[in-house]
């Protein structure tokens, strides 16, 4: 999320509106709105390939994954996740998810605050919930926050799986971070 726009406070109905003829996504938080800023090349590839993979992966299944275009409401606030699984997606809402079962958001320096803060607390309410995944782009790092584990979070380095128990699938990290160049993959790679 960026800079807040020079608007006075939106309805829900507003911005959604809004969204539908802008060039540019938003985010909705509090009754304001936030242009987004672009994305670096890792933080393309990290969501590139978890959405290949679980999106692969749910193939034929009722659940679906997501990118980057896809809002999620969580209270009357609406986010662009990086990348979401949804459980039953409702085609009277169609560009929002109501029912994300995973939400993975990759992090940066001007999103990391928001996305361990305020996110974390709003998306944990999201009654369909079940794994919320931040991914580290500059060092190898990915955090799962599970509902079946009281939301405690464990941390995932190269070399190890991650299970991601609400759609019974297995990905390894060293797959999460293909290409990406940061010194913690680059020496990973060199010590294979």
């Amino acid at each position: 999320m960026s800079v807040v726009s020079k608007q006075s406070t939106l309805t829900v109905d507003e911005y959604l509106q809004g969204e539908l003829v802008s060039d540019t996504k938003h985010e909705f938080v509090d009754g304001q709105v936030y242009a987004m800023a672009g994305a670096s090349i890792n933080h393309e590839r990290i969501s590139g390939n978890i959405f290949g993979e679980l999106r692969n992966h749910l193939k034929g299944s009722p659940r679906e994954a997501l990118s980057s275009d896809m809002k999620v409401k969580a209270r009357d606030n609406f986010y662009y996740p990086d990348v979401l699984v949804d459980c039953k997606f409702d085609n009277a809402t169609p560009y929002y998810s109501e029912t994300p079962v995973i939400i993975v958001e990759v992090l940066s320096r001007s999103t990391r605050k928001l996305d361990e803060t305020k996110k974390l607390v709003e998306y944990l309410n999201i009654p369909t919930l079940q794994e919320y995944v931040l991914i580290e782009q500059d060092f190898a790092d990915v955090t799962v926050y599970r509902k079946s584990d009281d939301w405690r979070c464990k941390h995932y380095f190269l070399g190890d799986d991650i299970t991601f128990e609400s759609i019974n699938f297995t990905v390894s990290v060293e797959e999460i971070y293909d290409r990406v160049d940061n010194l913690d993959v680059i020496e990973y790679l060199q010590q294979k």
